[in-house]
């Protein structure tokens, strides 16, 4: 596998995304034993960056990271976030210096850890200067508590303010096939700061794989039936998009998933992609992304691919701060 530098962390160009182990898609957290295997076979195969949060479960995705971590700790970059929950009483998003104290604290003890190798801020606080939250953060680093900080669905002017205050290392934002926004402002910056870039979501919530075609493959508490794109009519339209995706994949004899991060992963030397997944079978064929390489005909195929129909979220207000 190869590795690239997230504003000074080294990690390898394919990490692995915890959260479906534990939350929010069908069948998440229903087998704690094969997601241990998973994160097991991720290490094997060098896919050693780690992504998860305190409000993953909440809570039982550290838990269950630092359980299956037993022993190997050293052996990953072990990335999550705070923000999302308040242990101060706060309603809403709380990056208070406080919160971010309790918060770092309580994740080292899940994740059976004492150092945390990125440390993101999970969504804006408007009520809290980034400048406070970011100075707190300079603090932890000074600490030993964490070693690089990020942030993670921040616009261009939070992303600069942070900057100023202390280095960021890494902006998680969703970008995709289906997700092109952070092309217009957002890569730009990252490669003038010296930011790298860790897309969530690159194969558009499991939808670029091809395996989604109806709403009633989804279970009921998968979050994805209250996405806008995954309404009956949105998801009907966007099925162009997965077929495109799959008739390139078939041209260079890929995974239409290994084709997807392919084409991600040749947008930039800074981009570091978080599939997700809680199978081995997955994980094994997301990682052969790394070996799969597209000519200028299927990039160009791919990047003609039209926007699709429906936004990424049901409220994009808390986004892009």
């Amino acid at each position: 596998m190869r590795h690239v530098s997230l504003g000074g962390l080294d990690v390898p160009r394919l990490g692995l995304g915890c959260m479906g182990m534990s939350a929010f898609y069908t069948g998440a957290g229903t087998d704690e034993a094969e997601a241990v295997r998973t994160l097991h076979r991720a290490l094997d195969l060098g896919v050693t960056f780690l992504d998860t949060a305190e409000v993953y479960g909440p809570y039982t995705n550290e838990e269950l990271l630092g359980r299956a971590l037993a022993g190997r700790r050293d052996e990953v970059v072990l990335a999550t976030k705070f923000g999302i929950l308040s242990h101060e009483g706060r309603r809403g998003l709380d990056s208070s210096p406080a919160n971010v104290r309790a918060a770092v604290e309580g994740s080292l003890r899940r994740l059976a850890t004492d150092r945390i190798d990125l440390y993101y801020q999970h969504r804006v606080d408007p009520d809290t200067p980034i400048e406070e939250t970011v100075g707190t953060l300079a603090e932890l680093v000074a600490e030993g508590k964490v070693r690089y900080i990020g942030l993670s669905e921040a616009g261009p002017g939070t992303i600069r303010r942070a900057h100023a205050v202390h280095p960021v290392a890494a902006l998680q934002t969703e970008y995709s096939l289906w997700t092109r926004d952070p092309e217009a402002e957002l890569l730009p910056l990252t490669r003038e700061l010296g930011i790298g870039f860790v897309p969530y979501s690159p194969l558009g919530r499991g939808f670029l794989t091809g395996g989604i075609r109806s709403r009633e493959q989804l279970d009921d508490g998968d979050f994805r039936k209250d996405n806008p794109r995954f309404s009956e009519e949105n998801l009907q339209r966007n099925l162009r998009i997965a077929d495109e995706v799959a008739a390139v994949a078939r041209d260079v004899g890929a995974t239409p998933a290994q084709t997807a991060l392919a084409w991600l992963l040749a947008q930039g030397d800074t981009i570091a992609p978080i599939p997700g997944t809680k199978r081995v079978a997955r994980l094994e064929e997301n990682a052969g992304a790394d070996a799969v390489r597209l000519g200028p005909e299927q990039l160009s195929r791919l990047g003609a691919l039209s926007a699709p129909s429906g936004d990424r979220y049901t409220d994009m207000s808390p986004l892009n701060g």
